[in-house]
């Protein structure tokens, strides 16, 4: 029988609400909270509509997280969060206003900047055609033409970073380290800065590796999921990063943002 979810956001927003429901699922991993429910309502731009919004969050228990340039939303949706005893938070407010006073300037307040059509947004176009074009080292020459080269065994979570790195606008190629199969000459050409080696604990990537056997309906007992096998394929790929000189990240108990983080940090475009 269908339960109503007992903990309840609201996604506010005069464009697509991505920067505040990025912002609430960062902050929903550091609980554990069961039913959740999140719902975002887009392009909001009218006062009635606030207030149908807030009473929706108000009839559920919940509270609202938004992101609303035009000053004269940002007072009715905190009017009406008193009204109604909703708790309200305001993503972009605090932060706008830092850069008012901080800098002695004025934000545009027009919704949408973030998603508009300029040169960021088709470099990250770009970039995400690249990554899914040369994915899982279909293509060795695409080395020489990346921003940033990841290489580590399978099931490392490469194709995932890669995609969310293209998303930034890095165009991103990714290569299978496999002890029979030899390196490609092009990784030993590449400018220093770019290439990234990635490593797991073998006990967490013998899990990885079952669960996507069992995902395929594939039985256990193959060598790809033999702990002795793991433990060489991992042994020859810092072999190579040691080889290589290429910084080296466990990834095992890391996000894909994190470890994104790492390597945007450290990458010399």
């Amino acid at each position: 029988m269908y339960q109503e979810p007992t903990h309840f956001i609201a996604i506010c927003s005069d464009s697509i609400g991505e920067t505040a429901e990025a912002v609430v699922q960062a902050t929903m991993r550091q609980f554990e909270l069961p039913d959740m429910e999140l719902k975002r309502f887009m392009n909001v731009r009218e006062e009635d509509e606030i207030t149908e919004i807030m009473e929706e969050v108000a009839s559920k228990g919940g509270f609202v997280a938004y992101t609303l340039v035009q000053p004269e939303l940002r007072e009715v949706i905190k009017a009406e969060a008193v009204r109604l005893n909703v708790r309200a938070v305001d993503i972009m407010g605090p932060m706008m206003q830092a850069f008012a006073d901080t800098f002695n300037d004025y934000p545009k307040r027009l919704p949408g900047l973030l998603h508009r059509l300029d040169e960021n947004y088709f470099r990250r176009v770009e970039a995400m055609e690249f990554a899914v074009q040369y994915d899982d080292g279909k293509d060795v020459s695409a080395i020489l033409k990346a921003d940033i080269i990841l290489l580590g065994v399978s099931r490392i979570s490469k194709t995932p970073l890669s995609m969310f790195l293209a998303h930034k606008g890095y165009k991103t190629v990714n290569y299978p380290i496999v002890p029979e199969m030899t390196p490609p000459s092009q990784l030993r050409e590449v400018t220093e800065g770019k290439v990234f080696g990635l490593t797991m604990d073998a006990e967490h990537l013998l899990k990885i590796r079952m669960e996507r056997l069992k995902v395929m309906g594939l039985p256990y007992e193959v060598q790809y999921t033999a702990m002795e096998r793991i433990k060489e394929e991992l042994d020859y790929a810092h072999r190579l990063f040691a080889e290589l000189e290429c910084p080296v990240i466990d990834v095992t108990d890391k996000a894909i943002e994190e470890t994104a983080g790492l390597i945007m940090n450290s990458c010399k475009m």
